[in-house]
């Protein structure tokens, strides 16, 4: 497990470190004690070895001979043993764009998508020692959460319809769910991961033009479907008009004729509409 420690300043370390120097370098210029001056300089350059700093957002992994001793997060000039091997690791948040892949859907349609996560390394522990390369693991874990999420939904609901969502209506639950797929995967890494959305939706160029018609088609029928059901609300107010207000009296077959001609005058896209000659219906 992760272990945060705090080791000696720096600053009281480097004051030994030059007054050895000094010491040596004055025992030379005297030409006495040269053995002694000689381990000074010795032991002053191994005892620089065991300098380092911590930048802000930064951290660094210590190990003497392969045993893990902690972790420094708080920035600040560090003195530690100088046998202590040291590994820096950035705790800044980073971003990661995933290139569209060609993923297919539930339904089996090909489709390109692409993602952004956004995420830190939270555990140096883990990032360190659980997996070879902590970077590498972010992207190729977030390629295989990609792929497993495509195939949990459908791109749409044409082929589909009880799908309550679908990658392309459903973008708040569909990223809800790739952030969660993502961080179960990251989380043995030590990795945070704060955001993973979908950058990039699209059907595979190979069915593309068919989808397009296909939904092109879909638009012109529901259209269709909105203005005969706004021609049928008007035919049923106008027949009920014309029966309170008495102007007319109909009986069934003049009111299929009256309909009749209403819904062609309504519904018709030309620009020259039949008339209606209710004066006819009257005879």
């Amino acid at each position: 497990m992760e272990k945060i420690i705090k080791p000696m300043s720096g600053y009281f370390m480097i004051l030994f470190v030059l007054g050895l120097i000094v010491f040596a370098v004055a025992l030379f210029i005297k030409q006495l004690l040269i053995l002694v001056g000689i381990l000074s300089v010795v032991t002053a350059l191994v005892c620089a070895a065991g300098f380092f700093i911590v930048e802000p957002n930064k951290a660094m992994v210590l190990l003497l001979f392969g045993d893990y001793k902690g972790s420094v997060k708080a920035n600040g000039f560090y003195w530690v043993n100088p046998f202590m091997t040291k590994k820096k690791i950035s705790l800044r948040v980073r971003n990661f764009e995933n290139k569209p892949v060609k993923v297919n859907d539930k339904i089996g349609n090909p489709v390109l998508i692409g993602t952004i996560v956004v995420w830190q390394v939270e555990d140096t522990f883990k990032a360190t020692f659980d997996v070879d390369d902590y970077e590498n693991f972010v992207h190729l874990q977030s390629d295989a959460a990609i792929r497993k999420m495509t195939g949990l939904y459908p791109y749409d609901n044409f082929e589909d319809e009880e799908a309550e969502i679908t990658l392309r209506s459903g973008v708040e639950d569909v990223n809800h769910s790739l952030e969660q797929e993502i961080s179960e995967r990251l989380h043995h890494a030590g990795i945070k991961v704060i955001e993973a959305r979908i950058s990039h939706l699209a059907y595979s160029s190979e069915i593309a033009s068919a989808m397009l018609q296909r939904q092109q088609a879909t638009a012109i029928v529901a259209a269709r479907q909105k203005i005969v059901e706004g021609a049928v609300g008007m035919v049923d107010m106008a027949l009920e008009d014309l029966k309170i207000k008495g102007i007319v009296d109909f009986d069934e077959e003049k009111k299929a004729v009256m309909v009749s001609n209403l819904m062609v005058v309504l519904c018709s896209d030309k620009s020259a509409s039949p008339v209606l000659n209710v004066g006819t219906l009257n005879q």
